[in-house]
């Protein structure tokens, strides 16, 4: 073994680096929902340059949450993702209930996915569309076969695939503005109104489209310089997703009417009719095949990896830190394929998948509190890069993040029920973990 595979702590390799750290953030926000949910935010504000100043708002929004990230995940270098520096800032309770909020969502977004998959497979081969399941089931154990194999076979799919689907999205994009004549403007004042409400779901819904932007971080021990690459890494991700989303968005709006954005399942394929004519769904449909595989790709290297820094951490079984020999933590990958296959065979994933929409922003409020709470608690440790504008810019998105979460409870209460549910779990599991003898965890070794 290379100097550069040095095994990290508990047997991960040290061998990403700066691109496989852009190809993950990349590759695991650009998903089938900015396929989908342009017409949903069309449909609350239908004003154009009101629409893109909530892209362009929720692209702000994640640079802002990144520059804390970037902070408290370098100065807690351990693989397990958000929870890591959650639990150093405010103990193994809620470090457990941030953990397994974390890999609940993420396997539900696998199942999702995996779903969405097969839905456009459907279009591309309509004799798929009936076996929608058995399609979802059988990229998932490709998926998941391919990241058995090892974290450079899975990092690979990774950048390959992030690569391809923005340079597909670019073309079309480019494509659209090209060659289909801008449609004709909307009658003065027609389908110009918004509302406060209407306002907040539409950037709720914007900003659920740009989630995954933190994925980096969960690898923070596999990378051969952390420090550098994953802060630059999620900088430079974040603004290229934002220049993407608002030129498909533009994009949209140049080829269709208000209302047929406003009303379609898939905008872009009805753009891409007008480009390709009746092929134009099955365009779309092959590209969407490629943003959501790579995008699947992604949260199964995420899934086994949060396992793992719980397990390793006393707050999960054991098993789950065992490494195979091309660096993917096996045992917990087997867990990971059996949430995620459960929930696509049953299902279930979608009312998972939506009462936890609180719990990715409460997520998100618990890492911005970290880092004040560690400022505070541990003012020695080291910190390799230092969040930009302390307090202001960390203050201000503690407080973005903690009117969303407010927002979105006040529309849908059920998410908080179900969080207080969950944090009601995990206190009998917290009691039962804390039993076993944990595991010394010293700091990984540098490459």
């Amino acid at each position: 073994m290379t100097d550069n595979e040095t095994r990290a702590t508990g047997g991960l390799l040290r061998v990403l680096g700066f691109s496989f750290a852009l190809a993950m953030c990349v590759g695991s926000v650009i998903g089938g929902g900015i396929l989908r949910t342009p017409g949903e935010v069309v449909d609350r504000v239908s004003e154009p340059a009101l629409v893109l100043l909530l892209w362009l708002a929720g692209g702000v929004h994640a640079l802002l949450g990144a520059n804390v990230v970037s902070e408290i995940g370098t100065s807690v270098p351990k693989a397990g993702g958000l929870y890591v520096p959650a639990r150093r800032a405010f103990g193994d309770l809620v470090g457990l209930v941030v953990g397994w909020s974390d890999w609940l969502v993420n396997g539900a977004a696998a199942a999702a996915l995996a779903l969405a998959f097969a839905d456009f497979a459907g279009i591309l081969h309509p004799a798929l569309a009936a076996r929608e399941t058995a399609v979802a089931v059988a990229v998932l154990a490709v998926v998941f076969g391919i990241n058995w194999l090892g974290v450079r076979e899975g990092g690979a799919v990774q950048k390959a695939g992030s690569l391809a689907k923005c340079a597909l999205l670019v073309a079309l994009v480019a494509a659209i503005f090209l060659f289909v004549p801008e449609a004709e403007p909307a009658a003065p004042g027609a389908g110009a109104g918004w509302t406060l409400a209407g306002l907040v779901v539409a950037y709720q819904l914007v900003y659920g489209v740009y989630s995954g932007w933190p994925n980096p971080i969960v690898f923070v021990e596999e990378d051969a310089n952390a420090a550098r690459n994953i802060p630059r890494a999620m900088g430079l991700s974040i603004a290229v997703v934002t220049a993407v989303y608002l030129a498909i968005n533009a994009a949209l709006l140049h080829a269709l009417p208000a209302d047929a954005v406003r009303t379609a399942e898939l905008p872009a394929a009805l753009a891409a009719e007008r480009l390709f004519g009746g092929s134009g769904a099955a365009a779309v449909a092959g590209v969407a095949l490629v943003i959501v595989a790579t995008c699947l790709n992604g949260m199964v290297m995420v899934l086994p990896r949060i396992l793992y820094g719980l397990g390793r951490d006393g707050l999960f079984l054991s098993a789950a830190t065992r490494v195979n020999r091309g660096g993917t933590p096996d045992a917990a990958l087997g867990l990971s394929a059996a949430l995620a296959a459960g929930l696509a065979l049953t299902g279930t994933f979608e009312t998972v998948f939506l009462l936890m929409g609180g719990l990715v922003v409460l997520t998100m409020v618990v890492s911005d509190a970290s880092l004040f709470a560690l400022r505070i608690k541990e003012p020695d440790l080291p910190r390799p890069y230092l969040a930009k504008g302390y307090p202001w810019l960390p203050g201000l998105v503690l407080a973005l993040d903690g009117l969303l979460l407010a927002a979105l409870l006040w529309a849908d209460p059920a998410s908080g029920a179900y969080m207080l549910l969950l944090v009601a779990a995990c206190v009998p599991v917290r009691l039962w973990m804390r039993r076993r003898p944990t595991d010394p965890a010293p700091e990984p070794r540098p490459a």
